[in-house]
């Protein structure tokens, strides 16, 4: 393997570490391992040609504003279109999907949204029954032991 007396000892290390230890004391604190400054970013040179969308500065109106005219024209030239469906179907068919989408999104039932909800909602009947059959008779068993323990009679 390797020569052991190569290594230094501990004692040789701690040394080593007063040693730069006192002599950054000496030196007012300056470190001895000296930092390179970080490197900063060179600029890039921007052309004309460059698309580039500064977010601090407005957008350009060349392109939005004949969009945004032609948009809002449309519907004011063209004609009042015909209803497909009464306003009466829409209603019905729009109390529907509110009732659906509140099942989806927000449940009436709070926690049934999961599968430990849905399995605790469904134990809730099993477990009243069962409370309702054995606690009467548990309670009575426990307050006669916790008597007779009390009494000193077993």
């Amino acid at each position: 393997m390797g020569d052991v007396s190569a290594e230094p000892s501990m004692e040789d290390i701690l040394s080593s570490i007063k040693r730069i230890i006192a002599e950054d004391v000496e030196t007012g604190g300056a470190s001895r391992v000296r930092r390179r400054p970080a490197p900063q970013p060179t600029p890039v040179e921007a052309t004309e040609d460059d698309d580039v969308l500064e977010l601090n500065e407005p957008a350009p109106d060349s392109d939005a504003a004949p969009m945004a005219e032609s948009v809002a024209a449309a519907p004011a030239s063209a004609p009042p279109a015909e209803k497909i469906i009464s306003d009466e179907a829409a209603e019905v068919s729009r109390a529907r999907l509110a009732s659906l989408s509140r099942l989806v999104i927000k449940p009436e039932v709070a926690g049934s949204d999961t599968l430990e909800g849905l399995v605790r909602e469904m134990l809730k009947p099993m477990l009243r029954d069962w409370l309702d059959t054995n606690l009467p008779g548990l309670v009575e068993a426990m307050v006669a032991k916790e008597i007779a323990r009390i009494t000193g009679q077993r």
